[in-house]
């Protein structure tokens, strides 16, 4: 292949409580600030995305969670005009973790709150809302080709 494409991965942990979502408040970042989104970041060089997701975890929530733990829910890809890079959203669910959700990024995240699954806030970062729609749906796979 002359031009293999170059994927960023993205990888975002879904947090269910009955039928509510965790989701952030996104502020002071690169991308989608005064938005919701959920708990979530980008694959790092050498590690492997089950890696990313519990240091994601422990770094934004305080929480762990053992990668044999996680589950995969869903795959985006996503085309992001704004930078024209191809991204793989991978989204992450576990039954269990360890210690007590707390904002450990308050300078990037606002604040943290559930959010019943089918009254997410109009203001939700657009792939993610188009993602936890497809989870419900029972979808393990989408493609969206706008923000």
């Amino acid at each position: 292949m002359a031009n293999p494409p170059t994927l960023v991965i993205g990888v975002h942990l879904v947090l269910l409580e009955e039928d509510r979502v965790l989701l952030g408040l996104r502020r002071n970042t690169d991308y989608a600030d005064g938005l919701w989104h959920l708990p979530a970041g980008h694959m790092e060089a050498g590690e492997a995305v089950t890696r990313s997701m519990t240091r994601e975890a422990e770094e934004e929530l305080g929480i762990s969670v053992a990668e044999s733990d996680l589950t995969l829910a869903h795959t985006l890809h996503h085309f992001d005009p704004d930078d024209g890079h191809s991204r793989l959203q991978l989204f992450f669910r576990t039954a269990r973790y360890g210690g007590r959700i707390s904002n450990r990024e308050p300078h990037k995240c606002d604040r943290l709150r559930w959010w019943p699954l089918d009254g997410l806030p109009a203001d939700t970062v657009p792939y993610t809302a188009h993602a936890l729609a497809e989870i419900g749906r029972g979808s393990s796979l989408s493609v969206l080709h706008r923000p």
